[in-house]
């Protein structure tokens, strides 16, 4: 009986030896997939346009040149389109965090009235939402077109990352909020001086996964602005993409000694647009697992 166990212990031991080993490779191989189209945007970027155009250009760069960066940044409206993208990322998290602590505060309170009907009413918007034409014609009748309060209170909530806060405060023990009201405190006090202190990895990854939507973002910006003083890097950003489609013939003209070419300062722009996440990425990637964990645990 014990060389019995001792065996079933050993294959439970191979067996979870080779499927750690599977999750491993796999992992590799979804990461090599995620990372190579960034990779090869990269290498195109600071490779001469004739290599890139004829496909020479795959795991290396091919003879190196920032030619195609000097003209990304001097392309008309980039600083301010960047200067806006950064604007709409910093005051629209700042909107959505302040509009999603509060409301998921509110609605980890198991005192709240009608709390089970607010929180099914909240969730409901994840599967069902009016569609584009309904939400554009709401922006309309607000008078909201064309002005950067659109897109700043316009998306104020996602209920995704609610739920992540909401299933935080829930976590937090009710005897900080009692032993608080005891002293004299209000819930606001208690909101700000006990719940959004201990919530730094929740108010982290909400705040990460915010300010990526909002510096990715294009779709609405595009609809809603006329006035490309006032639109974001992204939409500049597909505009030349656009622009390279419809002019696809550029391409066949390019030579051996063109520094660059509309396809590579599109690459560039694309690097210079990204950088900003990439250097923010690892302050909050210690808060990520536990903030994405937590959310998980109560609905």
């Amino acid at each position: 009986m014990k060389n019995r166990r001792i065996h079933q212990g050993q294959v439970i031991g191979t067996g979870e030896k080779v499927f750690n080993a599977g999750m491993a490779i796999l992992g590799i191989v979804i990461s090599l997939v995620v990372l190579y189209p960034i990779y090869y945007v990269l290498i195109a970027s600071l490779s001469q346009p004739y290599y890139v155009e004829n496909g020479d250009v795959m795991f290396a760069i091919r003879h190196f040149t920032l030619a195609s960066y000097k003209e990304a940044i001097k392309k008309s409206g980039i600083w301010l389109a960047y200067g806006n993208t950064i604007f709409y990322t910093v005051a629209g998290v700042l909107v959505n965090m302040l509009f999603t602590t509060t409301m998921a505060y509110a609605l980890s309170k198991k005192k709240l009235v009608f709390r089970k009907f607010f929180t099914l009413f909240t969730i409901f918007t994840m599967w069902f939402n009016a569609g584009i034409i309904p939400m554009y014609l709401t922006f309309k009748d607000f008078s909201l077109l064309n002005t950067r309060t659109a897109i700043i209170l316009g998306f104020a909530i996602n209920t995704y990352n609610l739920i992540i806060m909401k299933s935080f405060f829930e976590q937090l023990p009710e005897a900080l909020e009692e032993a608080a009201f005891i002293d004299g405190a209000n819930h606001i006090i208690t909101f700000f001086k006990i719940y959004l202190p201990l919530s730094k990895p929740a108010l982290a990854t909400v705040g990460l996964f915010y300010a990526i939507n909002r510096w990715n973002s294009y779709f609405w910006a595009m609809q809603l602005l006329n006035d490309d003083r006032k639109a974001p890097l992204q939409v500049l950003l597909k505009k030349m993409i656009v622009d390279r489609v419809a002019n696809a013939s550029e391409a066949a003209i390019v030579t051996q000694n063109s520094l660059s070419s509309p396809t590579t300062v599109i690459y560039a722009m694309i690097i210079i647009a990204i950088v900003p996440m990439l250097i923010v990425f690892p302050f909050v990637q210690k808060y990520f697992k536990t903030g994405v964990t937590v959310g998980g645990v109560k609905g």
